[in-house]
């Protein structure tokens, strides 16, 4: 693989870091601005709009400017968004500083894809691309807990220090090892409009939006969760981190390989897997031994629908003859999930329904995001073909 990828692999981890960490050190943000844990929520729930208009809008903003110096300024974007949620005086400019972030989020995955691919031969494109996706399920595995520890021994505030610091190596590792890309073609934006009056499109996107959204209910509350239900510490909470992020890489290679053979058959079976993971997981809550295989699989479950997910929505965008802001749009259709997710399960708990709550509210999310897939599998036997495999 290119040297370039680690650039974009570096940025990837950053990004990662930055959107999962929250779910590790929420306990230490709400008590030091003295908020309930529902509104120190609203640090994941932020984020995840913000990414769901970034993503569009700096594609399309971006699509004139040379690729290389985009996504250097991407990373800029990234680095000031960690530092200003890092010296937040306030709850709401670490809010600010949060929504500032996420603006980098899907454009850089975006045009990163299209870099990876360009650095190898079209055999290997897949391959490259994954390379810089790597970054992400590293984070998951290793800079997640690492910063749920820091959280826990010094302050939530270092660790976005070190994720600004991170966003400072993106840029230079950019700017050093990728090579001068030219700018890409300028977006047709009525035309890629048409896409978001299909009905194939937008059922499709109702997946996206509740699929992943059903483990972000739990995953997003899970240190409080843990500590006061399942009786777990600090360095416990840390190591179900770890369990998260593994679950994430084995959810992404199941994904993978089992879309290509029968894409809705993968759907149906990862959702409705995931749903009744999370009713166990509400159930069995006070059992640490529950907790951290469901932990796992809910992750696993979740993440294994991302592929089979952006799959669909790009052949059928395709289909409509407009996949580029599709596409784009689908990346920002995922965070807006993860911001359902994170309301909702912010919602139950201030209902008094308990800590364990986003667990079922998980549960009911996965079952309708199962629905729609149903009812898309439907449509697509009833004369909108496609070869994305049978179930």
């Amino acid at each position: 693989m290119p040297i370039a990828l680690f650039a974009l692999a570096v940025g990837a981890f950053g990004i990662g870091l930055t959107e999962f960490v929250i779910a590790g050190i929420l306990p230490q943000i709400a008590a030091e601005f003295s908020v309930s844990i529902p509104k120190a929520g609203m640090m994941a729930t932020s984020y995840a709009l913000g990414v769901f208009i970034g993503a569009p809008l700096l594609t399309i903003i971006g699509a004139r400017i040379p690729r290389k110096a985009m996504l250097i300024a991407l990373a800029g974007i990234f680095t000031v968004g960690n530092i200003i949620t890092a010296i937040a005086p306030t709850m709401e400019i670490a809010i600010v500083g949060r929504i500032i972030t996420s603006f980098n989020h899907g454009a850089f995955f975006g045009i990163g894809s299209i870099i990876a691919a360009s650095l190898v031969a079209p055999g290997r494109q897949a391959s490259a691309i994954a390379f810089m996706f790597s970054g992400l399920t590293l984070a998951n595995l290793l800079g997640v807990p690492a910063g749920t520890w820091l959280a826990q021994t010094f302050s939530w505030r270092l660790v976005f220090w070190v994720i600004a610091g991170i966003g400072l190596l993106t840029m230079a590792s950019v700017a050093l090892l990728v090579p001068h890309i030219a700018k890409g073609k300028a977006i047709a934006l009525r035309n890629e409009l048409r896409a978001f009056i299909d009905p194939q499109v937008l059922l499709v996107m109702g997946i996206t939006i509740f699929g992943p959204a059903a483990f972000f209910t739990s995953i997003t509350y899970i240190a409080p969760m843990m500590v006061q239900e399942a009786g777990f510490s600090a360095g416990g909470v840390a190591g179900l981190m770890v369990l998260f992020g593994l679950g994430l890489a084995v959810g992404n290679w199941i994904g993978g390989r089992f879309a290509d053979r029968s894409l809705f058959g993968t759907l149906f079976v990862t959702l409705a897997a995931q749903g009744l993971v999370l009713l166990v997981f509400w159930a069995g809550v006070e059992s640490q031994w529950v907790a951290g295989i469901s932990v796992f699989l809910m992750a696993a479950f979740g993440f294994a629908t991302v592929s089979p997910i952006q799959k669909l929505v790009m052949e059928r965008a395709s289909h409509a003859g407009a996949p580029t802001m599709a596409a784009s749009v689908n990346i920002g259709m995922f965070n807006l999930g993860n911001a359902l997710g994170a309301w909702a399960g912010g919602v139950t708990i201030a209902a008094g329904f308990g800590l364990d709550s986003p667990n079922w509210a998980g549960a009911i999310l996965s079952f309708i995001a199962l629905g729609l897939a149903y009812f898309a599998w439907l449509s697509s036997r009833k004369g909108y073909v496609l070869n994305v495999g049978s179930c």
